[in-house]
């Protein structure tokens, strides 16, 4: 039992850290018009890694409180 929620909890904070990082790529993305990290994205395509850093984020930190 205690072993199940070490393993939430750092799983948790592993999503949360990497929304966390999707959702900065994604706003960096979105305000420069020069490729970043080597990717170009447009402004409509930088909504998707946005997206996906929320849902990430959010469920990183409903297994952490949980």
């Amino acid at each position: 039992m205690e072993n199940n929620t070490q393993f939430k909890r750092f799983f948790g904070a592993l999503l949360t850290i990497l929304g966390i990082v999707v959702l900065l790529f994604a706003c960096v993305a979105f305000l420069s018009d020069k490729p970043v990290l080597g990717l170009t994205v447009s402004k409509w395509e930088s909504i998707v890694p946005f997206l996906v850093g929320t849902v990430f984020l959010l469920t990183g930190v409903n297994l952490v409180k949980g």
